[in-house]
Order: C-alpha cells, then structure tokens, then sequence
C-alpha cells in the first residue's frame, strides 16, 4: 500500500515555507491506518518491545494501537505540567524557542526494552529528548518508529545508536 497516497500536503502551516505533512487523512482510512500500524507494530515486535514510548500528541495515536497489538505497556511522554505524579523532565530547542517533555518517575523499569513511537521524525528533538527521559529511567530503547521521516532536516542524525523504522520519507 502508498501510504504517501493518504498524506495531505498543506503549504505555510504553520507559518510560511512550510509544508505540513497531515496525517489525517490517513487516520479516516481504516485500512491505511491498519496497514500502517500493522507494519511499525512488526518492527516493535522483531525488537522485543516490552513498552512503546509515545510524544504527545500524535505519539499516542501511533504508539498506543502497537502497544495494544502487542500486549505491550504504552507509555505517554506529555508536554511539562501535564503530568500528576512526580515526573522526570527534559528539554530540548525548536526553531522558534524551548520545549520540555516530562515522564512519570515510574514509567519505565530498569532493564525493559522500549520502541518510541510518533507520527514524524523531523529534526530529531523530540524523540532524542524522549530516548533521553526512557535511559535516565533505566530503559533500553530498541527502535524508534514513525509513520513520516522528513529527511531533509536530518533527524536520523539525532538518533544516529538507535534502530529507525520509517514508513514514508520525504
């Protein structure tokens, strides 16, 4: 299946220059979306994830369906102030300014082997951040799995230790 077929293109959102990658469309196409998550869930899987990773927000839509396909845990990385018991918290640069991304303390046991999951691989921030708060905790991450990998602004260079599986490049 072309999966690049269900992605919607929206030019200067959010701001000029850019060419959003929307996902929606592919999110209202039940068998796209299967078929999406089918294949990052074979990839979890041949990694022996015992807990999928997901940024907020995209990341849960992705990561919490591969969790469910594989009996796995699924653990939400929020943005900071978002979470309700003690949280470890990293932060990392955007274009425009500072983010921070918080885990709960207790998300992760020593030892698990984890895939983080989200709908893009950009510039890498986000995941290396999350990958970040998941070894602090003790995890070991073993892949990373995204629906849209925007090579171009080199992300894989971030994440340059880790196993990547990406279903549509640009």
């Amino acid at each position: 299946m072309n999966l690049k077929e269900y992605i919607r293109v929206i030019l200067d959102f959010p701001e000029p220059g850019v060419r959003f990658k929307d996902i929606t469309p592919l999110l209202q196409r039940g068998e796209a979306f299967r078929f999406a998550i089918d294949q990052l869930t074979a990839f979890a899987k041949e990694k022996r994830a015992e807990v999928i990773v997901g940024p907020e927000a995209r990341g849960f839509v992705i990561g919490a369906p591969i969790a469910y396909a594989l009996s796995a845990a699924f653990v939400p990385v929020r943005k900071a102030g978002k979470l309700p018991f003690g949280a470890l918290s990293a932060g990392y640069q955007l274009e425009y300014g500072k983010e921070s991304i918080e885990i709960h303390q207790d998300a992760i046991v020593p030892g698990q082997r984890v895939v983080v999951a989200d709908d893009l691989l950009a510039t890498g921030g986000t995941i290396r951040s999350t990958i970040q708060l998941v070894e602090k905790l003790g995890g070991i991450v073993v892949g990373a799995a995204f629906l849209i990998e925007l090579s171009y602004l080199h992300g894989r260079d971030q994440l340059v230790n880790y196993d990547i599986c990406s279903l549509i490049e640009y």
